[in-house]
């Protein structure tokens, strides 16, 4: 088996997140924070070296603004949802997740705010005055997806950030596939809300989201229950973190995110120039091939879309699946407005995303299946 969907979630664990299961399994397996014991206390404290951990690495000012969620899409929509104006503006992008879109979508549904799409106008980059001229007298927020999880086409969030600082507007960031490839700093790129999806760039467990907040004034909680403080209380505690964390933290999920963290740190570049030699090797192969392609050589960061002409790419994917043994994603990635932009919204795209383990020897035998299939398809000789 061959495992080329990275993208959706990361097959192979490094050591350090093992490890780090490991001790959630067997050492802090007490509920963090909800008990005066010696094992919450210390379960407590492992949960908050973590925070520590993500404030450093985005450059946070504290710990406390650092959210675990359930998922990076609960993350996405405690930030929109929770921010919503009534009668204002949200501007949003091509490259956005349906995690982005539908919560923009049921607030327009219901009245409360329009949103506007903001199309790339060049290949491969969304520019920040793509999001410009999208703006209106009443938009109060941009959402922007760094990394889009169908092509890899990215956002130039330093000079987006910058200019929604200088209009006063708050800036989301979705990093769930650039978060542990991209290096993001909250405070120079001006972002307010960075919302990240461990299972993928961070080698982590599902189950975890982030959402990370310089901005905690500008949304109101969405989820309302148990926090472990205030408990007589029934109007839910305006301190961070607990003023968005309802429920008992899933453990080791966030300890392998620990792991997964100290993995990243001690090889970020390697992991950026495997997956990009990786990427462009793919890109170079399959260009002398009748193969289209979605993903350019700029954005040779891991993931990596196209398709074989005149095939819906569920078929692709179910061939190379059954015959081949590969596993990659076709269809549509929770990505309408992507494929709206691509032209794909009859078929989809394919898509091969690699991660750190990915080998060339894998990339080689996807090449040499599409190869198989062009011939089955009496497209090359």
């Amino acid at each position: 088996m061959i495992y080329l969907d990275n993208s959706s979630t990361t097959l192979i664990k490094p050591k350090e997140v093992l490890r780090y299961i490991t001790l959630a399994a067997t050492r802090f397996t007490a509920n963090p924070g909800r008990s005066g014991h010696n094992e919450s206390i210390q379960a407590a404290m492992e949960v908050e070296k973590v925070r520590a951990k993500l404030k450093d690495m985005f450059n946070l000012e504290s710990e406390s603004n650092v959210i675990f969620t359930s998922s990076c899409s609960i993350a996405l929509n405690i930030a929109i949802l929770g921010s919503a104006k009534q009668g204002g503006h949200v501007v949003c992008t091509e490259n956005d997740h349906n995690s982005v879109l539908r919560p923009l979508e049921h607030l327009k549904q219901i009245g409360k705010i329009d949103y506007t799409v903001a199309y790339q106008s060049s290949i491969g980059c969304l520019k920040c005055e793509d999001i410009e001229k999208c703006l209106r007298p009443e938009t109060y927020m941009v959402v922007c997806n760094h990394m889009s999880n169908v092509n890899g086409d990215t956002a130039e969030i330093n000079k987006i950030g910058k200019m929604c600082k200088e209009k006063g507007l708050l800036f989301l960031v979705d990093g769930a596939q650039s978060g542990g490839h991209e290096k993001i700093d909250m405070q120079s790129d001006n972002i307010d809300f960075l919302t990240l999806a461990p299972h993928k760039g961070f080698y982590g467990l599902q189950g975890l989201g982030v959402l990370c907040i310089r901005a905690p004034e500008a949304i109101e909680p969405i989820f309302f229950g148990g926090t472990g403080t205030n408990s007589l209380e029934l109007i839910q505690p305006d301190v961070l973190p607990e003023r968005f964390e309802v429920g008992t933290l899933p453990t080791p999920a966030i300890l392998a995110l620990s792991g997964g963290i100290d993995f990243v740190n001690e090889n970020f570049n390697a992991i950026r120039e495997h997956l990009d030699d990786l990427t462009t090797f793919l890109h170079y192969e399959l260009s002398s091939l009748p193969v289209e392609i979605y993903t350019t050589t700029e954005n040779a960061k891991g993931v990596f879309a196209f398709n074989i002409p005149n095939m819906h790419s569920t078929d692709v994917a179910t061939y190379l699946n059954d015959r081949w043994g590969i596993c990659v994603r076709g269809g549509y990635h929770c990505a309408a407005k992507k494929h709206e932009a691509l032209g794909l919204v009859d078929r989809g795209a394919v898509r091969a995303s690699l991660s750190y383990f990915t080998s060339f020897s894998d990339v080689q035998k996807l090449i040499a299946a599409i190869r198989t299939l062009l011939k089955k398809q009496k497209m090359i000789k």
